[in-house]
């Protein structure tokens, strides 16, 4: 059993560590942990100890099994709360991350085992992202940003950006997973597009910035 701590970081390590090929250097960690370089080695040590993690000395650090699926299984947490939150709690998706990185912390099976069970056994949170199953196995798929994408019909799958003020900006606009869209026009030159979101009557402006962080996937 691991510690909030080392959780975190093994989390941390493991999201870290699909951004980029080589191994993780101890100033990368730093960095994504806002703290000091000497702190995470005194982590990775204890981490290394636990057989969590392999970590050579100006090589850099790998996950182990074993602490690939701690990493994964936290975050199976930390998503089945987030959609808990949302769809049960009623919570927006811009408020539920601060409150799942409390509450993926606590350790019991039977009560993450549940809330699987009432959510459906569900496949993706609320932001899109998948959900590792109870094994720690998770499948990725590769979407589209919308910015890439062609004139058509498109449905909204995930958001790469998850900032809470991004996500209040889509659902003010009535952008949610799940949302069907026509991308009706590209203007390169005002570096925007327009869509039509099903159900609503008016075009709908995004910028480049916005358009990149949403994710598609294409609808007949």
């Amino acid at each position: 059993m691991q510690s909030p701590t080392e959780e975190n970081y093994l989390k941390c390590i493991y999201k870290l560590s699909l951004k980029v090929e080589k191994k993780l250097s101890t100033n990368a960690i730093a960095q994504a942990m806002c703290t000091s370089a000497a702190s995470v080695s005194d982590m990775l040590k204890r981490l290394d100890e636990k057989k969590l993690i392999k970590h050579e000395p100006y090589k850099g650090v790998t996950l182990t099994n074993n602490g690939r699926k701690s990493a994964l299984i936290t975050i199976r947490k930390h998503r089945l709360w987030e959609l808990y939150l949302v769809n049960k709690m009623n919570f927006g998706w811009h408020e539920v991350h601060e409150l799942a990185e409390q509450l993926e912390h606590i350790q019991s099976d039977a009560l993450i085992d549940r809330i699987n069970k009432l959510l459906g056994n569900p496949m993706y949170d609320p932001h899109g992202d998948p959900i590792p199953d109870c094994n720690g196995e998770i499948c990725y798929k590769e979407y589209l940003p919308l910015r890439d994408a062609a004139i058509g019909n498109y449905k909204l799958v995930g958001v790469k950006n998850h900032d809470p003020n991004f996500l209040k900006y889509l659902s003010e606009r009535k952008l949610t997973i799940g949302s069907l869209i026509q991308l009706v026009a590209i203007d390169e030159m005002g570096k925007c597009i327009h869509i039509k979101i099903s159900g609503l009557s008016k075009l709908l402006l995004l910028s480049h910035e916005v358009a990149t962080g949403l994710l598609i996937e294409k609808v007949k």
